[in-house]
């Protein structure tokens, strides 16, 4: 099993980064997240995961320990394969994937594409108590402030905002000030959007 791999980028896509070590090119399946830390840079280097199937061997890269963890994790739910774990992290920041499986917010974790009810469910069940130790609790959005970010995204949905657009700019929000009430996010958030 490889570890990481650091080398000149040759190429950089939003789903795959190829990169030269040793001479030898390697063809990477990444992440958005990945993609968008490493766009633009000359060399680079990313935490590997293998995974061998009868006709191929793929690699994964992913930028930090954090998201290869949530990968391995999110791969080993029945019905995730590493596919829709990708496409997971593209859609959503581990932290946001964290947060939705804490607070077992289903329609967070159906807002991917490939991601069904049922597949949502089993993403919790399965990683409740494995996201919980990964990740720190002052990571995870408290309840409270659950509650100011789902009302903040409705008011904003409801003025004609797209919801994942909005989701990320009121997590920030509420990253920067925990204490901040539904108004004053709806406000900043209006100015950044």
């Amino acid at each position: 099993m490889y570890e990481y791999i650091r080398g000149k980028i040759i190429e950089c896509n939003p789903a795959n980064i190829v990169i030269e070590a040793g001479e030898i090119g390697y063809f990477i399946n990444v992440s958005l997240n990945t993609y968008s830390k490493l766009n633009g840079k000359k060399e680079g280097m990313l935490l590997l995961h293998q995974i061998v199937r009868d006709d191929a061997h793929l690699l994964y890269g992913f930028e930090d320990k954090a998201e290869r963890d949530l990968f391995r994790n999110l791969i080993s739910v029945n019905g995730v394969g590493s596919t829709t774990a990708i496409m997971m992290l593209s859609s959503l920041t581990p932290e946001e994937i964290a947060n939705a499986v804490a607070t077992e917010n289903v329609a967070v974790l159906k807002g991917v594409k490939g991601i069904g009810a049922k597949t949502a469910q089993r993403i919790i069940i399965d990683l409740k108590d494995k996201l919980g130790k990964l990740y720190e609790s002052d990571q995870i959005l408290p309840l409270a402030d659950n509650t100011i970010l789902n009302e903040s995204l409705s008011a904003l949905v409801m003025l004609g905002f797209g919801k994942k657009d909005a989701e990320k700019v009121i997590s920030g929000i509420l990253k920067e000030q925990p204490q901040a009430t539904v108004e004053d996010v709806i406000k900043l958030a209006l100015k950044r959007l």
